[in-house]
């Protein structure tokens, strides 16, 4: 079984900044794409950022040039450094992960969700 665990979410001011970090384990073999999605109140789940084991990275236009996505591979994580937080931007934030489990096919994972609200 694979896990996907997520943290630094939480309240920040609108301008501040949150780190979010999602640590995937359990029986991995692979992992190719890892990144994050959220959903706001009242509107549909959207890609906030990913990033496949190719290195090509993708961002959603209304967080491109104040959220970077990383990875540290040996540590099975992607982190989302966000930055000059707005008050759009609150949303529960989900991070998932396309792995390749040990004997076993490729599948998408998904954490749990982490809430991250910017008060204006």
């Amino acid at each position: 079984q694979v896990q996907l665990e997520e943290s630094g979410g939480g309240l920040v001011q609108a301008g501040g900044s949150l780190r979010l970090s999602c640590v995937a384990s359990g029986s991995i073999f692979s992992i190719d794409t890892m990144g994050w999605y959220r959903r706001a109140p009242g509107k549909q789940r959207e890609l906030v950022a990913d990033d496949n084991s190719g290195g090509s990275t993708n961002y959603a236009d209304s967080v491109k040039g104040r959220f970077t996505l990383s990875r540290d591979n040996a540590k099975n994580t992607v982190y989302l450094q966000m930055n000059s937080l707005k008050p759009e931007d609150t949303a529960v934030y989900y991070c998932y992960a396309k792995v390749q489990p040990r004997a076993r096919a490729w599948s998408v994972y998904w954490g749990q969700g982490i809430q991250v609200t910017v008060s204006s």
